[in-house]
């Protein structure tokens, strides 16, 4: 059992309404900690939770958020979930939010998460909707039973391929156009911890590693309606007034950080540059933003040093 609430008071008056879809929209404004809490997020990517005070992504740019511009409003880093650049402990609480099932290597990205906070949140895509509806770049299948993350492995995109025709035959445009949307609850996990994370890999044997085909070109990304602009400026705007705008300014994100590649905390800043003294690593610091590679790539979907 954990201590945080996993709805705020308007969520669970619009879903006590019938306005499920409300409530989900608003559930990126919830984080359920006190004001003085220090908060990462990694996967940030372009819609950061407006409580998060330091932020992580692996990319600047990638398809696997559909080319939306990275927001860097507040401490940035780059760098990768399975060897995250801080300091154990740093932080009191972290959000991971539709980034877990993007990793081949669960057991790690869950060990690193628990090694830098002491608490957090976790949301997925639940497994059941993974399997039917497969995502092209998602290595996992993730649900919750009993308060614990049970966790499969992919050894391909596709693990059903005949369940996967029968459902895009004919159910797929009701469920994703109508169903989900009014009950997108049902279709997810939302997983609170404290102290430890208590899951499963069903499956640690199955490699997950395989290639993700999902372009390098970037397209023109789509226009949104009516409705969604209205719901994103919304929430830009409420992000900008419940953010920690004037604390977070003032973080001194090169007291958090450590070298990902040897674990030293004992980092030099060198002009643009991060250099670890231990292991001579160097990291590059762009815009403000350090690059805090330890391992070279993910592009194959394994972690090369």
């Amino acid at each position: 059992m954990n201590k945080f609430n996993s709805q705020s008071l308007l969520m669970r008056f619009f879903r006590a309404n019938g306005l499920e879809s409300v409530a989900w929209s608003l559930r990126r404004l919830h984080c359920p900690v006190d004001d003085n809490s220090l908060v990462l997020e990694v996967g940030s990517g372009g819609n950061p939770y407006a409580r998060a005070n330091v932020l992580l992504d692996a990319y600047e740019e990638t398809k696997e958020r559909h080319w939306v511009p990275l927001k860097a409003d507040r401490p940035m880093v780059l760098g990768f979930v399975e060897k995250l650049p801080f300091k154990s402990k740093a932080f009191d609480f972290v959000i991971a939010s539709h980034v877990l099932e993007h990793s081949p290597q669960p057991e790690q990205f869950l060990a690193e998460l628990q090694r830098v906070a002491k608490a957090g949140y976790i949301e997925v895509p639940d497994a059941f909707m993974e399997r039917i509806n497969p995502y092209t770049d998602h290595r996992l299948e993730i649900t919750c039973r009993n308060e614990k993350l049970i966790i499969r492995k992919k050894p391909a995109n596709i693990v059903e391929h005949e369940t996967v025709e029968l459902y895009e035959h004919r159910v797929k445009p009701f469920l994703t156009r109508e169903l989900i949307p009014k009950r997108p609850f049902a279709f997810h996990v939302r997983y609170y911890w404290e102290d430890k994370i208590d899951f499963k890999v069903v499956n640690p044997e199955t490699d997950a590693t395989w290639e993700v085909k999902v372009g390098t070109t970037k397209s023109t990304e789509p226009m949104l309606g009516i409705k969604a602009r209205i719901k994103t400026y919304l929430l830009d705007i409420a992000r900008k007034v419940l953010s920690q705008g004037r604390r977070n300014s003032k973080i001194d994100l090169f007291s958090l950080l450590m070298c990902p590649t040897c674990s030293s905390e004992s980092l030099t800043k060198i002009n643009d540059d991060i250099k670890c003294n231990d292991c001579n690593s160097i990291y590059t610091v762009k815009n403000g933003i350090p690059s805090m590679y330890g391992l070279a790539s993910l592009s194959s979907g394994k972690l090369v040093p």
